[in-house]
């Protein structure tokens, strides 16, 4: 039963982070293919001190990692697989999703976004992890 629970919760957040990713927060269809293949290109756009934007830093840096922070716990429990095997899966995800930005329009096929976004997971994957060593410690004293 939890695992079917498990499984409902990342379908349904997937198609929420797409509807982000493809539609919400103003998005449009642009008139040109974007893109950025060069790694930490955007990062330092939004890291640059004559350029800084809170907000924009908080949507684009803290918001490309928080979002994606949930995948690391919830790969690893629906297919059973450990770091480099959930990692596989969430890159395939997450390069699907930024090449349908791409082809649509409706955003940027970018680098950095992947890198932040991988960082999220990762975050998300330890924390499970400590987690789950704790709960079994607890477990094993009982």
């Amino acid at each position: 039963m939890m695992r079917m629970l498990y499984h409902l919760i990342l379908a349904g957040y997937t198609l929420l982070v797409a509807y982000w990713m493809l539609f919400a927060f103003g998005r449009r269809v642009g008139t040109d293919y974007m893109y950025n293949l060069v790694p930490f290109q955007t990062i330092k756009l939004y890291l640059d001190i004559d350029k800084f934007n809170t907000s924009t830093w908080i949507i684009n840096l803290l918001g490309n990692v928080g979002v994606f922070m949930p995948f690391g716990v919830l790969i690893p429990i629906v297919f059973r697989c450990r770091y480099g095997r959930s990692l596989g899966i969430f890159t395939l995800g997450i390069v699907i999703l930024e090449l349908v930005q791409l082809l649509t329009k409706r955003g940027s096929l970018d680098t950095d976004d992947y890198l932040l976004n991988a960082l999220g997971f990762t975050i998300g994957y330890g924390g499970y992890k400590l987690v789950s060593a704790f709960y079994e410690k607890i477990m094993k004293k009982q």
